[in-house]
């Protein structure tokens, strides 16, 4: 919840900017709504839920303004105004920059700092404190990376997996991108530094049937291997499993696990199974059906280790035990993407930034991967944007707070002169902030990704 420390003078700017009327003065002081999730459980409609700032809304299409939530509030907060309930935190966050006085703040962050209260009886001036992250704070994934300041996109990594866990995308497609897998396959030497000696060469046609790229071609009876041109570049990404556990904790059959901490298959028990969740469930898109007629599913990391063997000149596939604490940069819109698509309910929106679960979170980083202002850190180069959608504000739900003017970064949603909010498709992003933010309910919002190219 938010507080009001003893800065508080009564002004009552906070109240004036609060959505949903749940600030109140009392004895002088700024006091609100303590989110403790009361009236949801006493709604009888359901029309009362908790949202992706872990505050409360009001759904009106299902409140009949009945009055238990008012009858239930234990601070006697929420009141009823002309059928409309008032009085209940979404959590927005909006009061805490209103207060002219910096006098309003995040419970959280008193929690963090036991010294406020003591401060404050002295009348020192006080700065919210910042969360400090703890060591235990952080959550923990051990997975095969690249690092794409070494990586050169020659896919002798892809080529070598055994599970065909990595996908390197290339251009140009049919060019020489020094793998050196048609020296490894030659069987009589032939290939050295990406050149065919002719001499030597049997034309077996072994190194054009296993070049990653295609660059090994025959002509009038040579085998040769299409280079680069000069100041030509390979361009592409690299996108491997992440050993997240997604695919094993969707898997209905029970042929995928993870043990010890590695995903292991067992294809005897994926025979039967008609559907495929584990490959919606993956993040990165590697896990797919296989041609192999042992094995249903392949583009699932074990952990081998033949991609760090395979990168021995560039080193760019380590082992690697990536951790990360909750924390985002300051790009983030509050859009609520992030919160929205976490298949383990380990994120909870807050303004401007997000508070994370660690011991929910499984560092599957599809939050990073559909993050439209990559707030979020990655170690893969997957990425989906928004392709498109639809936002469109009710008039007979909307309670005109203006919220979602205030929160859209893209400053697509105005009130015209008849005082409708509408909204700007031209402008619009379809990040979904509004949506997320509204307390009425009263925006209708869908989207669509699309994997970046």
């Amino acid at each position: 919840m938010f507080l009001t420390t003893n800065k508080c003078k009564g002004i009552g700017e906070c109240i004036q900017e609060c959505p949903t009327g749940a600030i109140r003065l009392v004895d002088g002081k700024a006091f609100s709504c303590i989110t403790c999730g009361a009236c949801m459980e006493a709604c009888p409609n359901r029309a009362i839920f908790r949202n992706k700032y872990g505050g409360f809304v009001v759904d009106r299409a299902k409140c009949n303004a009945c009055g238990v939530c008012e009858l239930t509030c234990p601070v006697n907060n929420i009141k009823i105004e002309d059928g409309v309930v008032k009085g209940i935190c979404s959590r927005c966050g909006i009061c805490v920059p209103s207060c002219p006085e910096g006098a309003r703040i995040d419970a959280y962050d008193v929690i963090e700092d036991r010294q406020l209260k003591f401060l404050e009886s002295l009348n020192l001036t006080v700065q919210p404190p910042t969360r400090t992250v703890k060591e235990e704070d952080t959550t923990e994934r051990t997975s095969m990376v690249t690092d794409p300041e070494k990586c050169t996109l020659c896919r002798r990594c892809e080529y070598y997996c055994p599970t065909e866990a990595i996908m390197v995308d290339v251009e140009p497609q049919g060019k020489c991108t020094e793998c050196r897998v048609c020296e490894d396959v030659c069987p009589v030497g032939a290939i050295e530094n990406c050149t065919i000696d002719p001499e030597k060469c049997t034309m077996c046609l072994k190194c054009m049937a296993e070049c990653p790229n295609q660059a090994i071609y025959v002509d009038d009876f040579q085998m040769k291997i299409k280079k680069l041109e000069p100041g030509e570049e390979l361009e592409g990404k690299i996108i491997s499993c992440l050993n997240c556990g997604l695919c094993a904790d969707a898997c209905e059959g029970g042929a995928l696990k993870m043990i010890n901490g590695h995903l292991r298959y067992d294809p005897t028990r994926c025979e039967d199974c008609e559907t495929t969740p584990c490959i919606d469930a993956c993040p990165v898109g590697t896990l797919r059906l296989s041609e192999d007629t042992e094995r249903k599913i392949k583009g699932f990391c074990v952990s081998c280790g033949r991609c760090v063997k395979a990168c021995d000149i560039n080193e760019a596939r380590s082992h690697k035990h990536v951790t990360w604490d909750g924390s985002v940069s300051e790009d983030c819109i509050s859009c609520g993407i992030c919160a929205e698509l976490c298949p383990k309910d380990a994120i909870t929106l807050r303004r401007g930034t997000i508070e994370v679960d660690t011991n929910k979170c499984v560092l599957c980083e599809k939050c990073a991967i559909h993050c439209p202002v990559d707030a979020i850190p990655t170690t893969t180069m997957r990425k989906k944007t928004i392709k498109d959608g639809f936002t469109f504000v009710m008039d007979k739900m909307c309670m005109n707070c203006k919220l979602c003017t205030k929160i859209c970064p893209e400053e697509a949603i105005t009130e015209d002169e008849n005082g409708r909010i509408t909204v700007d498709d031209s402008k619009c992003t379809y990040c979904g902030a509004c949506s997320n933010a509204c307390p009425a309910r009263a925006i209708l919002f869908e989207r669509e990704f699309e994997v970046e190219p």
